[in-house]
């Protein structure tokens, strides 16, 4: 079960839900209409979760920021107010299914022509079925573009408005002026059809990014709506809302846990795989601690509740995750940049291809065609989606898999990593002693040895008598009594056993008895080279103190430990060990696992420095720890990554949490930051490539304004859909 992770929660900022917003230019318009506001200290707009998330250096009204936004020409509200919204009456695909009905008609004449029939729609009807389709549907980009004209800016909207008010408008021109001398070419399908096209390509865009929410949705969904709960011995059901601190809950099989909270009572098996990304159930028993949304599996719970509502584990993930996907990493405030002087850039082009045509050939309803062709293969909206989306559904699918990265940072430095460090205990170690050898002096039983040392740690909270007495149970030895036990500080303990006064302590106690080891000092010498503590086991007799055998302690590796290590070798990356343990702990550990280097015998403050030696050397580093020493090494490392099983100090270092103390983790947190980079420029690829290709193809007449626009949709669904690709991802 991880610690509360009160650390995972973000700076206090305002979230404001922003309506309205279509491409990358409406981002940066937002964002500088937002930082003109009094007391705005930093802004981050995110086009695919239409958030803006400002940072304040005094106290900011949500009114005063609301009214900002507005005069940018959006709308916002309140992010809670903007979730409790109704849904509308009508369903999304409406406008499309209506636009597609309206201008099917009028690109079939283009259809059959290719199949060899010859037939046109009267130019009347064309203009009948064209203008609800101009003025109805695409009354959103009237709207939208002149709130950007009067922004003193420019928008995709601004683009379409312009390119199909311009086909439309020479249409009705050439109908009138030759209505009566045969029916002239009109361009009314490339006017609805880039309209409808639109229309398609956003609704077919919102279904994708409400895709990329999906794991976030599915955190929302394991939080408990009511909770059962125990006061002056009467259960009843109260929404989770009004549940206390120190209140009882009782969690049935099969339930969800409600709470953060302690068993005092039952044991059974609780499921935490969509928290912690662990796929089997856990054991729970009474001082065990449970984590809010997980599922009892079997047996009856009662659960003293520790943190409720904001302060659980599971609503300060979910706000981790918000707050990762909120954010902008720095390759998206390049193309925020570009995307600044896009549009205006575009409608010089356009211009230019109007005068050039006309210049050129004098067909100036061929250059108004062609520059109507340039405004709508332009609309930058694919470059806005490109980062947003590839984040959301990296941070999210990595959530799901365990792994909760703070900020988009934190996921775009990850992706350059070539070198990893590692602490040791409670990371690559299971950061608690076991014993791992007993070895009898001769003539002497190893389950005397066992037993009587156990005998003299019973009442002990010492973690060397922990581990005595677990072994013990696995065997199940009975356990003599001791009497007048008392602690010899810094060397062991004594007791009378059976009769017998028994010591048992450390190698420095062995000298002070003046006891000669025999023939256990090899094993000792060998066990202790392998990083284990030694624990001698003596006897008082009429002649002196006799040896009875040793003890040998360690700290075994975790399981997955290896496989991690070579994975992360799989990946081309570097491994260290650093660690404040002997040099014959730290080799018998690293040299078991493969590690590269291995530095021991380490101060903290040692640690950051060594981390920070690895930088200036050219290396892009990633610290992994668990402790409270391990926080300077983690603040140093160009990524910090910490073990939810480990400190609230570490993971309030760290930009990458593991929510299970599996070092396996820490290689599909850095193959799903690769992945997700690697995302972002195929997105912004495919989103620049559009452009590129297609403003050149339509100045220069070889791309008509209709296949521009389904062109232009068609680059929005693809970025969002490369993004989506991730979802597949899961850690190995």
């Amino acid at each position: 079960m991880p610690p509360s992770l009160a650390t995972l929660g973000r700076p206090a900022a305002i979230d404001l839900q922003v309506l309205g917003m279509t491409c990358a230019s409406c981002v940066m318009r937002v964002e500088k209409a937002l930082m003109k506001v009094p007391g705005v200290s930093a802004v981050s707009v995110n086009l695919a979760t239409e958030r803006a998330t400002v940072q304040a250096s005094t106290p900011i009204s949500e009114g005063d920021l609301s009214l900002a936004v507005e005069k940018a020409g959006y709308s916002a509200r309140p992010v809670l107010e903007a979730q409790t919204q109704t849904k509308p009456e009508l369903p999304d695909w409406l406008p499309v299914a209506a636009g597609a009905i309206l201008t099917l008609p009028l690109v079939a004449p283009m259809l059959l022509q290719l199949l060899g029939i010859a037939w046109m729609l009267d130019g009347w009807l064309q203009l009948a079925l064209a203008t609800p389709v101009q003025f109805w549907l695409g009354a959103r980009f009237y709207r939208a573009g002149w709130k950007a004209v009067r922004a003193g800016s420019g928008n995709m909207d601004l683009l379409v408005a312009l390119g199909t008010s311009a086909a439309y408008g020479l249409s009705i021109y050439l109908l009138v002026k030759h209505a009566e001398h045969g029916m002239p070419h009109l361009y009314f399908e490339a006017s609805a059809a880039v309209i409808t096209l639109v229309l398609l390509g956003k609704w077919l865009e919102a279904r994708a990014k409400r895709s990329t929410t999906a794991a976030l949705q599915s955190l929302n969904a394991l939080r408990p709506v009511v909770a059962r709960v125990l006061r002056d011995g009467v259960e009843s059901e109260l929404p989770v809302g009004l549940v206390r601190i120190g209140d009882l809950i009782l969690v049935r099989p099969g339930d969800r846990i409600p709470v953060d909270g302690e068993v005092v009572e039952g044991s059974g098996h609780v499921n935490e795989s969509l928290i912690t990304g662990e796929s089997l159930p856990i054991a729970k028993s009474a001082g065990d601690r449970v984590t809010g949304g997980a599922v009892n599996a079997e047996g009856v719970l009662t659960v003293k509740t520790l943190a409720v509502g904001a302060e659980t584990t599971l609503a300060r993930i979910i706000r981790l995750v918000e707050s990762a996907q909120a954010a902008k990493a720095p390759i998206q405030r390049i193309v925020d940049r570009v995307s600044a002087v896009f549009v205006p850039v575009v409608l010089g082009i356009a211009l230019l291809t109007l005068l050039g045509w006309i210049a050129v050939t004098g067909d100036w309803e061929q250059a108004l065609v062609n520059a109507v062709a340039v405004l709508v293969i332009a609309c930058p909206c694919a470059l806005g989606l490109a980062t947003p989306t590839a984040i959301m559904a990296g941070t999210g699918v990595a959530a799901q898999q365990g792994v909760l990265i703070k900020d988009a940072l934190a996921l775009e430095v990850a992706h350059s990593v070539n070198t990893v460090v590692f602490d040791k205990t409670g990371t690559l170690t299971e950061g608690r002693p076991t014993l791992v050898a007993v070895q009898a002096a001769p003539g002497v039983q190893q389950a005397d040895v066992l037993a009587l040392s156990a005998a003299l740690q019973r009442n002990s909270e010492h973690p060397l008598a922990h581990a005595v007495m677990d072994k013990v149970r696995d065997e199940h030895l009975p356990v003599p009594e001791a009497r007048e036990a008392r602690a010899l500080p810094g060397r062991g303990m004594e007791a009378i056993v059976r009769g017998q006064r028994l010591t048992l302590g450390s190698s420095r106690l062995l000298r002070e008895l003046d006891i000669d080891p025999g023939l256990l000092a090899a094993d000792a010498q060998r066990l202790e080279a392998q990083g284990c503590s030694i624990s001698w086991l003596t006897q008082e007799t009429g002649q002196g103190q006799t040896l009875l055998g040793l003890l040998a302690f360690g700290d075994s590796i975790k399981s997955s430990a290896k496989r991690a290590v070579e994975r992360l070798h799989e990946l081309g990356i570097e491994t260290v060990l650093l660690t404040g343990d002997t040099r014959g702990s730290a080799m018998a550990v690293g040299q078991a696992l493969g590690i590269d280097q291995i530095q021991a015998e380490v101060l903290p403050a040692d640690k950051a420095a060594i981390v920070q030696q690895l930088r200036a050397a050219g290396k892009t580093v990633a610290m992994v720890g668990d402790g409270i020493n391990d926080a300077p090494a983690l603040a140093a490392a160009d990524v910090g990554i910490a073990m939810a099983t480990g400190t609230d100090v570490a993971m309030e270092t760290a930009g990458i949490t593991l929510m299970r103390g599996d070092p396996l983790l820490v290689a599909a947190s850095l193959d799903i930051s690769r992945r997700t980079y690697a995302t972002i420029k195929r997105g912004l690829f495919w989103a620049f490539i559009y452009n590129l290709v297609g403003i050149p193809l339509a100045a220069f007449g070889l791309l008509n304004p209709m296949m521009a626009g389904a062109a232009m949709a068609f680059s929005s669904v693809s970025v969002v859909g490369n993004a989506l690709l991730l979802r597949r991802w899961k850690a190995q």
